[in-house]
């Protein structure tokens, strides 16, 4: 990666009228912007489908895309709505907040009636069938899954009735039978995902803009995978997870993290050469230009929990697969474009596998101000081969940080190390520090570049239900803003780290 900037700014963060951020016009106005101020990437978070929580890291599939983020007027365009169709719909009253539940009720009707003009009109073209043969492994089994799932009052597959909980052969084509029409609905809505996610990603790279996506380590334990392939995980023989993960007690919190996704089984894994994770990294580099992979420390050595402890405190540190699963993808896969999020505690093992592996690792600006001693997160310790942050999703803002938690001695140092002027604000004081850092990369989260406070925060870890609804407001994208952008890219010699941007996937039209 060469020196180069960009901006974390998650679909669902996106201004429109439809309740949730989507592929369609203000996605397409965020590229330009993206593309006026210089910059070379767009960061997102995961584009799969989100469950309970919200969390767009616990999801129902590995593979599958949210269909929220479906543009409802794109497919008025498509003649598979009426513009009536979208109009005075309910999708929640704050313009700047998800409102999940209304979102996830109020579009299913709508989307069903363009699924079914789709079928109508597009049911055996060509173009859907490539779609469906090219991702049947996952899509076939995913949309069964959702349907079942439904029509159980989308309880949890571990709560079904034994024949469809253990796939029944016979029961399973019952269902198959019965529950045609709600598959369908499962297919074509991934293929209206799929079609304009593309279209959205041809245009970004049209304008020199590479997309930086983000794998989650783990499935969730209400996933498709875990119902339909269970021997990849660490099972009973009733399905019943050994073993979840989470993170140890920390300085955070003294029963540490328990975040319930089931564990590999790695020695399975291991004697079919990974075969799961070439087909995961493959599917996502469909979608994607590079690959962040989440808790990268997890494939050195990961916290696994019995399964229903009171807390994480239970788990202890269990090797993981290392270099073996790298190189399996090397050899298989070639040199893949892949950043390591390498956060959190790191021991010298995690550090030669990133070393081994050859990936980038991230650095965290908030971090490096601890007001005591000199910290791996400052500026002056940033390799070239990194990328520089001021905070992940996972933090607070800038301006949240400065005001809410930082204490006198830390919003001391920062002003001292950054040498922040008179009147500057400390967002674009931390955002100057990555940017003018030795770092590569500079991925600047948009509540930063907006100087937004902690009510703009997108995920405070270890909470439900008040997370990933920030929303970026219709005129927030302004002159001044970017000028501003354009002046950091500029004095620190981040413009344009390529020339043109390769599209991988040619878009059909349908």
């Amino acid at each position: 990666m060469k020196r180069a900037s960009g901006v974390l700014m998650h679909i669902s963060s996106l201004p429109n009228e439809y309740g949730i951020g989507s592929f369609g016009e203000s996605a397409y106005d965020f590229v330009d912007f993206l593309h006026e101020t210089k910059q070379t990437y767009w960061q997102i978070l995961p584009l799969t489908t989100t469950s309970y929580g919200d969390s767009p890291y616990q999801s129902f599939s590995a593979f599958a895309g949210n269909t929220h983020f479906i543009d409802l007027p794109r497919l008025v365009e498509k003649d598979y709505l009426a513009a009536s169709d979208i109009e005075g719909i309910d999708f929640g009253d704050n313009p700047i907040d998800v409102d999940y539940e209304k979102v996830f009720y109020n579009r299913r009707p709508i989307l069903e009636k363009a699924v079914s003009n789709f079928l109508r009109l597009h049911g055996h073209s060509e173009v859907y069938q490539a779609f469906i043969n090219h991702n049947a492994d996952w899509l076939e089994p995913f949309s069964e899954f959702m349907s079942i799932k439904e029509v159980n009052d989308n309880k949890s597959w571990t709560e079904w009735d034994d024949k469809v909980k253990y796939r029944d052969a016979e029961t399973l084509d019952q269902y198959r039978s019965a529950l045609q029409d709600k598959i369908n609905y499962h297919l074509v809505t991934q293929f209206f995902f799929n079609q304009q996610w593309l279209e959205l990603k041809t245009y970004a790279n049209s304008k020199n803009i590479s997309i930086i996506g983000d794998l989650p380590i783990y499935v969730s334990l209400d996933s498709v995978e875990m119902w339909q392939t269970p021997h990849l995980f660490k099972v009973d023989e009733n399905l019943v997870p050994l073993t979840v993960s989470g993170t140890p007690p920390d300085n955070f919190s003294d029963e540490g993290q328990y975040w319930g996704n089931p564990i590999y089984n790695w020695e399975y894994m291991d004697d079919n050469n990974y075969d799961w994770w070439k087909r995961r990294l493959e599917a996502n580099f469909e979608l994607y230009d590079y690959v962040r992979i989440d808790h990268f420390k997890g494939f050195e050595s990961f916290w696994e929990v019995p399964f229903g402890a009171e807390s994480a405190a239970a788990g202890k540190w269990t090797k993981g697969p290392g270099m073996k699963l790298f190189d399996a993808i090397k050899e298989d896969l070639g040199e893949l474009q892949i950043i390591a999020e390498d956060l959190g505690f790191l021991t010298k093992d995690v550090e030669q596998l990133l070393e081994d592996s050859g990936y980038p690792g991230m650095r965290i600006l908030q971090f490096g101000f601890n007001g005591v001693e000199d910290s791996r997160d400052l500026p002056h310790h940033f390799q070239a081969h990194s990328i520089a942050y001021v905070g992940t999703h996972d933090n607070m803002t800038a301006l949240g940080w400065y005001q809410d938690a930082a204490t006198q001695i830390q919003r001391d140092q920062m002003d001292e190390y950054l040498m922040r002027r008179r009147g500057e604000s400390p967002a674009n004081a931390l955002n100057r520090g990555i940017a003018q850092s030795p770092a590569n990369t500079a991925i600047y989260t948009m509540q930063d570049l907006l100087e937004l406070d902690n009510d703009a925060r997108m995920n405070e870890p270890n909470t439900i239900g008040i997370n990933w609804r920030w929303r970026m407001e219709e005129g927030d994208i302004t002159i001044d803003l970017k000028e501003r952008l354009i002046d950091l890219t500029e004095t620190y010699f981040r413009e344009y780290a390529a020339e043109e941007v390769e599209t991988q996937i040619e878009v059909d039209e349908y």
